[in-house]
């Protein structure tokens, strides 16, 4: 505001030119390295007793959980190996903390590295400080990361999915210093790759020399991941087509026209929620065939003779117009685990205009919906004495900001039939939001 101009380049929007730098000045500030956002509005978690609010930079920012005041930033370069990390940790119920961030490898090629923030000790020392990398995966494209959004993690093992959305790295680093392009200007997409699945142990840090494959698609949000005799069952949000992931990006940031948003949207092919079998024993003899056994699935591993592994996905969600996204589910007690339920949001030619739950078994639904009301993420808060996995609530900030808006208010629904419990609401404006943590107190 003091400047009268934007002066860090965030997602959608990049910085103009100090008037007092020549192209010269700003071409040494490049050597300097990138100022990034302090933007942190993705989501929120916990390391030790304290919480940080996140985007998908290296930097996350304590807060005060009670006043929500903010008490330093945090440079995560400082701790370990990465140069960004996604906003989707996985939190383990003794308070283990496991990302992903991508990173400069040896002689500067890219990798991605899952990190690991272990749980706050007896001597009370910051647990930022005993970070460590736990295990590096390799990227397929030495100066082209993948975009990453969230990984599965399960007991055993870590399954990272990297996707045909790259980002050009040399367009990235030299555009944002000097020409004034912005984030999702690096992007472009390299379809003929395919998805390419890497699955790593927990444990021993120790990737399994197995090639996963499958065709492309774009994904940001897992739901689940799980160990079933042998296999691993990953269950995932996926978006068809890297145009149709760009303009819901697009329409995030407010920079499309929404009518055009739309047209692009009836013409691109609909999102799923899909299941995908990755087994994890593989025998040279059965080059040809399906590999995958469990009897409730319709996900198919066949091994090819490249000693590829093929994989086809059972869909566990597909709907006319609609996408299954911003997934949730029972996590504390199901994550890593078979489970049965999970929550999602709505998205009707990317508006947020309905709240779901999805049987991932039977592939039954319940929907809330209300006219003019859009919701947010839906998070599931589970009853203290719950003897079943969907025994809960589930929690959504809604606002209605079309023509004569109405308030918003937090939604509290029966997680169980998806009908309303309670709302509360307040008198002032709400912005849409991504993600969110339910604190108990």
């Amino acid at each position: 505001m003091t400047e009268k101009r934007i002066v860090i380049t965030e997602f959608g929007t990049y910085a103009y030119p100090d008037p007092c730098k020549n192209i010269f000045s700003r071409f040494f500030s490049y050597f300097k390295g990138v100022e990034v956002t302090d933007n942190a509005l993705v989501n929120v978690y916990p390391v030790g007793e304290d919480y940080y609010a996140c985007t998908e930079t290296n930097f996350i920012t304590r807060i005060n959980p009670d006043t929500l005041e903010t008490i330093k930033q945090v440079d995560l370069c400082k701790y370990v190996s990465v140069n960004g990390a996604t906003a989707h940790p996985h939190i383990e119920n003794d308070g283990t903390v496991y990302n992903i961030g991508n990173c400069f490898g040896k002689n500067f090629a890219l990798a991605y590295n899952i990190i690991r923030i272990p749980p706050l000790q007896a001597d009370k020392e910051d647990p930022m400080n005993k970070s460590e990398v736990v295990v590096q995966f390799p990227c397929s494209d030495r100066f082209k990361p993948s975009y990453v959004h969230s990984f599965g993690l399960t007991p055993n093992y870590i399954v990272f999915v990297e996707t045909p959305v790259k980002i050009n790295l040399l367009k990235f680093l030299s555009s944002w210093s000097l020409w004034g392009a912005n984030y999702m200007d690096c992007f472009e997409s390299n379809e003929t790759m395919g998805v390419w699945l890497h699955v790593a142990e927990k444990k021993k840090g120790r990737l399994l020399n197995l090639k996963y494959r499958t065709s492309a698609f774009n994904l940001f949000h897992h739901i689940n991941t799980y160990e079933d005799n042998g296999f691993l069952i990953v269950d995932l949000c996926t978006w068809k087509g890297f145009e149709f992931v760009y303009n819901y990006l697009y329409l995030a940031n407010l920079r499309a026209n929404w009518d055009e948003v739309k047209r692009q949207a009836e013409k691109a092919p609909q999102p799923e929620a899909r299941r995908y079998v990755l087994p994890l024993s593989i025998n040279k003899a059965d080059t040809g065939k399906n590999l995958v056994t469990l009897p409730y699935t319709t996900a198919t591993a066949t091994l090819r003779s490249d000693e590829t592994i093929w994989l086809e996905p059972e869909v566990i969600f597909s709907g006319p117009r609609h996408a299954f996204e911003f997934p949730q589910i029972n996590y504390r007690k199901y994550g890593g685990k078979p489970y049965t339920y999970t929550y999602g949001l709505g998205l009707n030619h990317f508006v947020p205009d309905r709240l779901c739950k999805l049987n991932v078994k039977t592939k039954e639904t319940w929907v809330w919906q209300e006219p003019d009301a859009y919701p947010s993420e839906p998070i599931f808060v589970s009853h203290p004495d719950a003897l079943e996995e969907d025994d809960g609530v589930v929690l959504s900030i809604v606002i209605s900001p079309g023509a004569g808006p109405k308030p918003a208010f937090l939604l509290i629904l029966n997680a169980k039939d998806m009908s309303e419990v309670a709302r509360a609401e307040v008198e002032v404006n709400i912005p849409v939001t991504f993600h969110g943590l339910f604190k108990r107190a």
